[in-house]
């Protein structure tokens, strides 16, 4: 197997596994769970899986046709405003029904079509660089819905790997952007479980992702499921710092600003 074959198929197989856990996740909900407030203020339980069928719906058969070709996401509200009548159990079937249909697209497609170019919500990349990104967002979403439900939810893994790994493209930005640490400092974040990642970024004229600081000027300490989730706006940190799922050493007035800082996207 080619290392090509081996990328796709694991893009394939972690999106498939988005798909099995949210069909699983909605298979038992009543109406109290739909319409529970999800962590995105703007949607219930409902929404976010509206949100997260629409997308795919638009994807089902389409194939990037050049670099600067975006998919259909003008067709999102067509899908919206079709299933917003549908009861519970007629929306839960159509998003099964959604799913099963990228489920057949994902195994019918080439390494070629992965490698297609098109624009990503990201900007320009691959077929397989936005379904990496597909990946993320419903792992992330799949939290929005079960957070506030107090329900259990697997965070180790590939899919959670994967999410892991698209904050971490965007550290260096998170760093420079969002918390500002000035020119000669550093920051290194250790995440202690369920997956146990260190991460570092220097601030040499820009803040730049580095394999390793002996004593960086910072240290984050948190779990991995609360720092994506920080990093994407979800929770409050002021809450994660009192409870004490965030914490700091080195320099305190920096470590502080950092955990409060790490959104970049919501």
């Amino acid at each position: 197997m080619s290392s090509s074959d081996a990328s796709r198929i694991q893009t394939s197989t972690n999106l498939a596994t988005c798909y099995d856990a949210v069909e699983s996740l909605i298979a038992g909900f009543g109406e109290g769970e739909w319409g529970q407030q999800s962590l995105c203020p703007a949607w219930t339980s409902r929404g976010v899986v509206t949100h997260l069928a629409a997308v795919e719906s638009i994807l089902v058969g389409w194939k990037p046709q050049s670099p600067e070709s975006p998919p259909p996401f003008d067709q999102i509200a067509a899908f919206e405003s079709a299933v917003e009548s549908l009861s519970d159990a007629e929306f839960g079937q159509k998003v099964v029904d959604v799913f099963s249909a990228r489920r057949q697209d994902l195994e019918s497609f080439t390494d070629e079509d992965f490698a297609r170019q098109q624009m990503t919500p990201v900007g320009p990349g691959t077929y397989q660089r936005f379904m990496d990104i597909r990946v993320f967002d419903f792992w992330v979403h799949q939290r929005d819905i079960t957070t506030p439900l107090g329900l259990e939810t697997n965070d180790t893994g590939p899919t959670a790997e994967r999410a892991l790994d698209e904050v971490e493209m965007s550290l260096g930005y998170i760093v420079g952007k969002k918390i500002g640490l000035p020119d000669g400092k550093s920051i290194g974040v250790h995440l202690n479980g369920p997956l146990h990642r260190d991460m570092y970024v220097s601030v040499d004229g820009r803040a730049k992702p580095v394999d390793h600081i002996d004593n960086p000027s910072v240290a984050l300490t948190t779990d991995s499921l609360t720092f994506v989730q920080l990093a994407c706006g979800r929770l409050d940190p002021q809450r994660q710092i009192d409870a004490g799922t965030i914490s700091w050493s080195g320099d305190t007035e920096w470590g502080e600003t950092a955990a409060r800082n790490l959104a970049f996207t919501m």
